[in-house]
């Protein structure tokens, strides 16, 4: 199952004492693993095959867990982990109780730093090799591997220019593959390809190093060399060299799938001290044909066939409802046929989001900025300043990179940005990192904003059709990951009164009042309550968080002894604070009938990773946990 080789491999002890000559044999292994596993185990395929003999190499060269090896995001540590004693364990990746998808510091000693979210590894590196110092160790090394893709975040540039002034033990290997989920853009691709295209300066390289002795590690030669290919940089690619600029000592581009090579030049680099880049060129999907040749849908495939990559679906007998997010894509470009102001943004994201539909008929009029939420929502701000309507599409989790621009730069101004919050709510495998349960909570506070989310895909069209008219100011909308409800999707659009939500049931006693699409699981514990217990409770959706609908409130306040609060984010801050805050102010008027308030939403603490069904029932948001909330309180009505 495993290889004759990776069977023997516990521990990265076990890998170093192998011959560097077996290593290419255990690139072969570790890559079939990968791909037999993850064929009826879904997770992230082409990343974690294209860094197989990278990370080979790293464990290999340095003494890790004491060398501190940090991986950007970590879609492309599966190798990673299988190397260093979850071997076994990775079949259970990303299901629930079984290993995260990306490194986790509670899992393993082996995994020096959480990640989930791009962009980190190098601040991260940095920091630990400050400490390091600081403790008196100046042996300990530092790895942040990082994406081409990746590099985009400011964060990154903000963690280079810091780390190449610092004189610190810290080596960046940038993963160079041309794509992050999708293809990567912007100057910095372009001035990655202007480095690995340069056949006369990789050429000239390879002569100063073999006239030099190939052995870096003499002062003399490593000072010869670095000042020497430095100003041949410039001159050769036209400009001066990023990375050097900022202080580093720049090093490649190499092949990253020859792991000998590899090996060699890491025991080099490992010898040199200071702020180091390692330049790497690899291949997304490598070992695989069809993740090879589309790496973007073979990012995450599902399940498919181990041996033809062929992806694997199982046909429905009846139609299916969209999903939301394609729901957008087409009624994006449905609005922007009818107002030449609309623009779509996105970071990074635009297959994820389905903003490529727009791409490919409008392409002038979609902009995806990299991975760059904090510019993304800038950016779109400056848009809205000068007239247009920028649809800015980021998912929930990675909005809150960007929670200072909301505030100063849309909300503040009162600019009409219209926010849509993809993958809100409990997004299920990826887990902690990618779970978008903040929002809701973080974004109710902050003035000027309009902020609502669909019951199902027709509300999600209605609010995107009200926040492009004109004078709505700010707008948020959020929905989740996944299938909406209805296959009919394509009603007309309409306008919604802002602020106002509806009532779906009338009951008695009970009420459940909520927001989003987790409402239709409000919908269906009301329908076992008829039919198994004779109860009829009321429905209420919300629609908007803010400004939320007092008047329905006290309509609901004055009917029924208890309202039980539903919401897919958490309770602290949300739908359910929200409702207790004005019932609050309804008890200074002792006249009025007060019904205790009951919030249902994600608990005050960090949910791991697992289906959204099994989630949902740890929360208690589950159709039978609200089932089970409305026959105690039942009991107990006043």
């Amino acid at each position: 199952m495993y290889g004759v080789i990776l069977s023997n491999i516990d521990s990265p002890a076990d890998l170093r004492r192998l011959p560097v000559s077996d290593l290419k044999e255990l690139a072969t292994e570790l890559r079939r693993y990968i791909v037999d596993t993850l064929a009826t185990h879904p997770g992230h395929l082409a990343s974690s095959l294209g860094t197989v003999e990278l990370t080979i190499a790293l464990h290999y060269v340095f003494n890790t867990p004491d060398d501190k090896l940090i991986w950007d995001v970590g879609h492309q540590a599966y190798s990673h982990k299988i190397l260093t004693g979850r071997r076994d364990q990775f079949p259970t990746i990303r299901t629930y109780g079984g290993i995260s998808g990306f490194p986790k510091m509670d899992e393993s000693p082996y995994d020096a730093f959480g990640t989930g979210h791009s962009s980190t590894s190098i601040s991260a590196a940095l920091g630990m090799a400050i400490a390091s110092n600081l403790q008196g160790n100046t042996t300990r090394q530092h790895i942040a591997v990082i994406g081409d893709g990746s590099f985009t975040g400011g964060e990154a540039f903000e963690a280079l220019n810091n780390a190449g002034v610092s004189k610190s033990n810290i080596l960046v290997i940038l993963n160079d593959n041309g794509i992050s989920i999708d293809k990567s853009v912007g100057g910095l691709s372009s001035h990655l390809t202007r480095i690995t295209s340069s056949r006369s300066y990789n050429q000239f390289k390879e002569r100063m190093w073999l006239r030099a002795g190939g052995d870096e590690s003499r002062s003399r030669t490593k000072n010869f060399l670095s000042k020497t290919l430095f100003v041949t940089k410039t001159a050769m690619l036209k400009g001066a060299n990023l990375f050097e600029s900022l202080g580093f000592r720049y090093f490649g581009p190499i092949d990253g799938h020859d792991v000998e090579n590899l090996v060699k030049v890491l025991s080099s680099l490992k010898e040199i001290k200071g702020p180091r880049l390692l330049h790497i060129v690899t291949k997304k999907g490598k070992g695989l044909k069809m993740a090879e040749k589309n790496p973007v849908v073979y990012h995450a495939p599902g399940l498919f066939n181990a041996e033809t990559g062929n992806q694997i679906s199982s046909t429905p007998s009846e139609p299916q409802p969209p999903k939301y997010q394609d729901v957008f894509g087409h009624t994006i470009i449905e609005l922007a046929k009818e107002n030449p102001r609309i623009v779509g943004i996105t970071p990074a994201m635009p297959t994820g989001c389905s903003l490529n539909m727009m791409m490919e008929q409008m392409p002038s009029r979609c902009f995806d900025v990299g991975i760059a939420e904090q510019h993304a929502v800038t950016f779109a701000a400056g848009l809205a300043a000068q007239g247009m309507v920028p649809f800015c599409n980021i998912y929930s989790s990675f909005m809150q990179r960007a929670y200072d621009q909301i505030i100063h730069d849309v909300a503040l101004q009162r600019l009409p940005v219209i926010l849509c919050l993809d993958r809100a709510g409990l997004v299920g495998d990826d887990g902690p990192t990618h779970h978008g349960t903040f929002d809701l909570a973080c974004l109710r506070p902050i003035p000027h904003l309009t902020i609502c989310a669909p019951l199902d895909e027709h509300e999600l069209r209605h609010m995107m059709y009200t926040a492009q008219q004109p004078n709505q100011g700010a707008f948020v909308i959020r929905y989740p990951r996944g299938r909406s409800v209805h296959a009919d999707w394509q009603s007309p659009m309409e306008v919604l009164p802002v602020g106002k939500g509806r009532c779906l049931l009338e009951g008695e006693r009970v009420a459940i009042v909520s927001i989003g699409h987790i409402g239709n699981n409000a919908l269906r514990a009301a329908e076992l309550l008829r039919q198994e217990h004779h109860l009829e409770i009321g429905v209420y959706d919300m629609r908007f968080l803010k400004p939320i609908d007092t008047d329905l409130l006290d309509n609901v306040a004055d009917r029924y002894d208890h309202i039980v609060t539903l919401e897919d984010g958490v309770v602290k801050g949300g739908l359910g604070s929200a409702v207790e805050e004005y019932l609050a102010q309804r008890q200074l008027d002792p006249t009025r009938h007060c019904p205790l308030v009951h919030p249902l939403g994600i608990p005050d603490e960090f949910i791991p990773h697992g289906s959204v069904d099994l989630l949902q029932k740890q929360c208690g948001i589950d159709v039978a946990s609200i089932v089970a909330t409305c026959l105690r309180l039942t009991q107990n009505v006043r």
